[in-house]
């Protein structure tokens, strides 16, 4: 039977509440698990400490922190907190694949090396151009990928010099630059964590560097987001 237009019941849409921002817990995951592997790239950590991080808390942790981002309509901290969740993942994975499968039996110590040089180069492209975009979110944020683009550009340059045989202080360099991100990490992360229990900023970000956002949007959070209409 044939249902005329006025008949037809009318769409009713349903407002979700807002979820708690996860940005804060996305970069703490990020942060320590970035301290651990860049203390031992620094040289003071013991290795394999940071695998079960890197598997759990910078890995699976930060990639829930990105679905949720996809929740809250952030494209941005989406975007990252899923691909350095993924980094993490991948990056424990193949060295828990190396030491306890007989893949690691077929690899030599350069072939690593040279493979974990274009690995972090891989990331790095996908960092440069996030710390650009970076700069629209606020000045905190856009630190953070700052310093891991200079952490990420001395991994590589240290890996494959490590690779041909050569020095490894560029990979302790690395190390060291690691371990200053993760304290701006740390830092943007707990202004995220106050901020959001407070009715007014405590810990400060800065404001978008590039071309500020709407007067809507949420700038005392870690990574500004447009608020629901």
């Amino acid at each position: 039977m044939a249902v005329f237009a006025e008949e037809r019941p009318r769409t009713t849409f349903v407002e979700l509440a807002p979820a708690a921002d996860p940005a804060p817990l996305g970069l703490a995951a990020f942060a320590l698990t970035t301290f651990m592997l860049s203390g031992h790239n620094a040289s003071f950590i013991p290795d394999i400490l940071w695998v079960g991080l890197a598997l759990f808390y910078g890995g699976l942790v930060q990639l829930l922190a990105g679905m949720w981002e996809f929740r809250n309509r952030n494209v941005f901290g989406s975007t990252a907190f899923s691909t350095y969740g993924g980094f993490w993942l991948a990056l424990g994975g193949f060295v828990v694949l190396a030491e306890a499968t007989k893949l690691g039996g077929t690899l030599k110590p350069a072939d690593v090396n040279n493979g974990l040089a274009w690995f972090v180069l891989s990331f790095a492209i996908f960092n440069t151009y996030m710390m650009f975009w970076a700069l629209r979110v606020n000045l905190a944020v856009f630190g953070v990928f700052l310093t891991l683009e200079v952490t990420e550009i001395l991994l590589t340059v240290g890996f494959f010099k490590v690779a041909h045989g050569q020095s490894a202080w560029m990979l302790h360099a690395g190390g060291w630059a690691g371990i200053v991100t993760a304290a701006v990490a740390w830092y943007t992360s707990a202004a995220g964590v106050v901020n959001g229990m407070s009715p007014k900023p405590v810990l400060p970000v800065g404001r978008p560097l590039w071309e500020t956002m709407s007067a809507a949007s949420m700038q005392d959070a870690p990574m500004a987001r447009e608020r629901a209409a």
